[in-house]
């Protein structure tokens, strides 16, 4: 076994393989960006190496500097976690070159399941199913056009290097394709520096059943039963979950069977995962799945595999990488209970799931089990304090829940996610509660379209109860300043011994203002008036926090509170305040649509107007790559562009003003 290894990735994955590394006695070293000096990672690991500046074209994708620094370090291997250089033959040649391992399958294998056209090729020719398609070289616009036509609408757009949803586009109509494909192809040359994409047919009722596979040097190859990744946004998971809602034995072994094949096909070596299109809209059967793409890595989803069969799936492979074999054969495997995923997300929901940034000014987690098999597990590569920057993935947080069966792991996981409590970015937490609650996928009926259905539904934001406005208004004032523990005496502020002291606030949920005024009526009692009633509230704090007494009825909560912003974290919810600057800006100007902002940092990546420009209401006026994602800024009215702020290759800060928008003249 290696007694040094580098991991070649950064936040979750990193501290992931860090756990296992320190389980097993193995030192690790962590490479790091100066975005990331602080990080969790660097902080968990033995030895950490700086690599280069923030983007990661410059630090995580530079495979010749991690290999100095895993040479100058002294480590044996390198493990390259997921994303990044996890699926770059040339980084693992270069890897191999040095006389280093590389924790992960060999060159020819990520080669052959690096280009989607060329893996369904092979995949066919193995005997696989594939879904019908284009996945030919020709990538003339016009000869796309009418091989979509030809497959039939709808039909997939899909980037034919990487994953992760980048570089796909679901067109509906002939009239869309064109700028579809456009954008697929220049996400997909920012995300893998390969343009190219292929056309599929798009299965109505698709559910995304994966198979993860292991298999080792010496020629035994298993799978680790399937994962349900149905529940998707843009074409990126949100919930994961093992076994698959309705899977029946037979199909379980016609999938595993296939899988299999697939990985024997290639020379496969180490963790894997062949990923499966089925045919929902008549339940799962034998002949209604066809083969995606394979994943020559691990899968972020993995620890719903570890709970279902009690397996360290890191721990297999630095096994595998160093020679041994795998301990198991498939027949010694079984599945325990049920299993679920959630992702926890810095992004807003409302605004199409745009990728939020900030500081992490509070973060607070359910009792769980760290990196390893519970009933509630959470892996997390993020800390109080840390920021989310525009640089990398946004991910906060996986959440994983065990159980007997589906409805207890799924009541396990609504449980861990209402005790979440984040603050200092939008998340998309409030959705993830939604989505546990959906009718339909407690039933288990689940398909890769069933949030885009409910979407309106699911992403609505409530309003705020009168009892959350209460408490935001004593906090956003400062008469509340909670130490869990403390004498109440201590956190009492702004009353007076003789006579009543009020207090006015006026707060912003979202786009609404919110005006309070606030009575201290003595030691942590208040009175809240609104326009319509007033509440009586007292606060008492014990060891497990604070509760809030409104006549006979009590409230446990908590309060995040920065500056600009106070959140209320109440009967497994939380509501944000922003606490506006009376002395800043209006918004009117961009209330009434004069001018187009940044609705969060990027790289301008395509500009679709020039100044002096006619454009309609909803004509994409640019387009700006955040996060690896493509996100088209549209006219919110008739008009023409009166000044034009941003060129292709600026990066903007998020508010940043992009376009000056003026009266079609005669108006």
């Amino acid at each position: 076994m290696f007694a040094k290894i580098l991991i070649a990735n950064r936040g979750e994955i990193a501290c992931r393989v860090i756990a296992t590394a320190r389980r097993m006695g193995i030192a690790t070293v962590a490479v790091y960006s100066d975005a990331d000096a602080h990080s969790a990672h660097v902080e968990l690991a033995d030895e950490a190496v700086r690599i280069g500046p923030p983007p990661v074209t410059e630090s995580y994708l530079q495979g010749s500097q991690i290999v100095e620094a895993a040479l100058g370090s002294g480590a044996e291997a390198i493990h390259p976690g997921y994303g990044f250089l996890s699926e770059n033959p040339d980084f693992v040649e270069l890897v191999e070159k040095a006389g280093l391992t590389f924790i992960g399958p060999p060159a020819s294998a990520i080669r052959a399941m690096g280009l989607k056209d060329a893996a369904k090729a092979l995949m066919e020719k193995a005997g696989v199913p594939v879904v019908p398609g284009y996945h030919g070289a020709d990538q003339d616009p016009a000869f796309l056009a009418a091989e979509a036509e030809a497959i039939g609408y709808p039909v997939l757009i899909k980037a034919r290097a990487g994953g992760g949803g980048k570089g796909m586009r679901l067109v509906e109509r002939q009239a869309e394709f064109a700028e579809a494909l456009a954008s697929a192809q220049r996400e997909a040359a920012a995300a893998f520096g390969d343009a190219a994409c292929l056309i599929e047919k798009f299965v109505t009722a698709p559910r995304h059943i994966e198979i993860q596979l292991f298999a080792d040097a010496h020629g035994r190859v298993v799978h680790l039963f399937e994962r349900d990744c149905s529940l998707q946004r843009r074409h990126q998971k949100v919930i994961e979950e093992a076994p698959a809602p309705g899977m029946t034995p037979a199909v379980r072994a016609a999938m595993g069977a296939a899988a299999v094949e697939a990985a024997r096909a290639i020379g496969y070596v180490g963790a894997g995962t062949v990923e499966f299109i089925a045919d929902g809209s008549q339940g799962l059967h034998e002949n209604g799945f066809w083969f995606m793409e394979m994943n020559t890595r691990l899968q972020v989803e993995h620890p719903v595999t570890e709970a279902i069969t009690g397996l360290d799936l890191v721990a297999l492979q630095l096994r595998v990488a160093a020679g041994e074999p795998l301990p198991f054969a498939q027949d010694d495997l079984s599945i325990d209970g049920h299993a679920v995923e959630a992702r926890i997300y810095a992004e807003d929901v409302p605004r199409g799931f745009l990728p939020s940034t900030g500081r992490l000014s509070h973060l607070a987690v359910p009792q769980a089990s760290v990196f390893q098999p519970g009933a509630l597990r959470i892996d997390s590569g993020v800390r109080a304090g840390d920021e989310i920057t525009p640089f990398y993935d946004p991910m906060i947080a996986k959440l994983i829940a065990h159980g007997p069966d589906r409805p207890a792991a799924l009541a396990r996981l609504a449980a861990g996610l209402a005790e979440m409590r984040i603050a200092g970015s939008v998340t998309n937490l409030a959705f993830l509660r939604a989505l546990t609650a959906h009718d339909r996928f407690a039933a288990g009926e689940v398909d890769t379209g069933l949030i885009g259905r409910d979407l309106e539904a699911l992403s609505a934001e409530p309003a705020p109860s009168e009892r959350t406005i209460a408490l935001a208004a004593i906090a956003g004032l400062g008469l509340l300043s909670h130490r869990s523990g403390t004498d109440p005496w201590e956190v009492l502020v702004g009353w007076r011994a003789w006579t009543e002291a009020a207090h006015r606030i006026r707060l912003m949920q979202g786009e609404a203002p919110v005006t309070r005024r606030v009575v201290v009526l003595g030691p942590l009692r208040f009175r809240v008036e609104g326009d319509a009633e007033a509440l009586d509230v007292t606060i008492t704090c014990d060891d497990r926090g604070m509760r809030a007494l409104f006549g006979d009825r009590s409230l446990r909560f908590d309060i995040a509170q920065d500056a600009h912003r106070v959140t209320v974290f109440a009967a497994g919810a939380a509501v944000g305040f922003d606490l506006p600057d009376p002395m800043g800006a209006s918004g009117e100007t961009e209330a009434a649509g004069h001018v187009i902002t940044a609705p969060m940092p990027g790289l301008v990546k395509h500009v679709a107007v020039a100044a002096g420009q006619g454009v309609a209401r909803g004509e994409t006026l640019l387009v700006l790559e955040a996060m690896k994602m493509e996100h088209s800024l549209t006219a919110p009215r008739d008009g023409v562009v009166a000044e034009l702020l941003a060129e292709i290759g600026a990066q903007v800060e998020d508010g940043a003003i992009l376009v000056r928008l003026e009266d079609p003249q005669g108006d």
